[in-house]
């Protein structure tokens, strides 16, 4: 009797141990991002601004140890999905964020959530993952597609415009992008092109919107595609003809630096701006520069907000072994975000404020300044699609 008592004793000794050894063990993180390729500066600053956040922390996320593997998927799907896979076979990865593009996303993400990973969009919100495609395992962090573009078609049918041109890349985010303009714009469209993804020669576009004769110009180039299309539009000498607008995927500190001049003006729609003024934001911007010497981006505003929602769950949850309570404290967005008001809708979007931001010069270089809140509290087109 007493040898069964020793053994059993044992046992639960052992399982003791196993089980600290377990909780003390870092939630690993998988980043699928774009690292290469023209849009590399893309992941970059999602993968920045994530890291900044676990930094900020001293390696934690919420007071629990983290592990972040970040991966390039080169703009690609398939190698896209094979990262996912090795992170799911291999690592044991259980959270995912950071895919900048819509069609990898497509390809990577209705297929993790399946599998019970959970998913947090730092980017890529493709309008099937906000409507019938939606899952309790999928969050976006960033916005749905539409919303940038929505924003800019209000500000324009304001602003009197009744005759624009459009332009976006013939992919799912392209069409994503123009459908959101289109939904809130009220005058004529005077011509719809859709581009070669990772275009970068517009020589034939500009010579059909310059025929076209448009009031303004409105268009979603993300990435080095926005920045040959602005050079281009300028030396073409439209930049003082016809108005430009856009999402602001072309319109961050990055893509300026590149373009210059050419951007001086240009009125862009975004959720999020450097100079949104409330603490959280302030703290932010101010960090990224100390911590990597530039002004952040759009996509590093989304990789923060990302990591500071799982740090917020994990420290109701103290780590992963619950998924269901993990889930339910990533719906309840407690934590405050870098662009003000912040809360998730049914299909587990972003319900945020949107703002009309013009580029700018100053004495350190070009920028964006926020003139205009035209949303508040904004809901996707989509979410009256998700069953959730």
């Amino acid at each position: 009797m007493k040898k069964q008592c020793a053994v059993v004793l044992a046992v639960l000794a052992g399982m003791l141990l196993a089980s600290h050894v377990l909780a003390a063990d870092p939630v690993k993180i998988g980043m699928i991002t774009t690292l290469s390729t023209k849009a590399g500066y893309l992941g970059e600053d999602i993968r920045d601004g994530f890291q900044l956040a676990i930094d900020q922390e001293g390696g934690t996320l919420g007071g629990v140890p983290v592990d972040l593997l970040v991966e390039d998927d080169g703009a690609k799907p398939e190698k896209g999905k094979q990262i996912a896979e090795r992170f799911e076979v291999k690592d044991g990865v259980k959270i995912m964020t950071g895919i900048v593009f819509s069609n990898v996303a497509m390809a990577v993400i209705p297929k993790v959530v399946r599998d019970g990973v959970v998913y947090l969009s730092a980017n890529a919100g493709p309008s099937k993952l906000a409507g019938d495609m939606c899952n309790p395992n999928y969050f976006s962090v960033s916005y749905q597609n539409d919303n940038l573009d929505e924003v800019v078609g209000q500000y324009v049918t304001e602003a009197g415009f009744t005759n624009v041109y459009l332009l976006a890349p013939n992919y799912p985010a392209g069409k994503d992008h123009l459908a959101g303009f289109k939904r809130y714009y009220k005058g004529n469209i005077a011509g719809e092109v859709y581009t070669k993804l990772d275009q970068s020669d517009y020589a034939a576009e500009i010579a059909g919107l310059r025929a076209a004769k448009p009031d303004a110009v409105f268009f979603f180039l993300p990435g080095g595609m926005g920045i040959n299309f602005l050079k281009q539009y300028a030396q073409a000498g439209l930049q003082q003809e016809i108005p430009l607008f856009g999402p602001a995927f072309s319109f961050d500190e990055r893509i300026l630096g590149a373009v210059g001049e050419a951007a001086l003006g240009v009125k862009n729609g975004s959720q999020w701006s450097h100079d949104l003024d409330n603490p959280a934001n302030k703290q932010f911007v101010e960090a990224f520069k100390k911590a990597y010497g530039r002004t952040p981006t759009l996509y590093a505003s989304q990789g923060y907000d990302t990591a500071r929602l799982i740090a917020s769950a994990l420290k109701k949850t103290g780590g992963i072994a619950d998924l269901d309570a993990f889930r339910a404290a990533l719906k309840k967005a407690d934590f405050e975000s870098v662009r003000g008001n912040f809360s998730f809708g049914t299909n587990q979007h972003p319900v945020q404020d949107f703002y009309i931001r013009e580029v700018i010069k100053t004495e350190n270089g070009y920028t964006n300044k926020t003139i205009k809140k035209v949303f508040s509290n904004h809901v996707d087109a989509y979410a009256d699609q998700c069953s959730m």
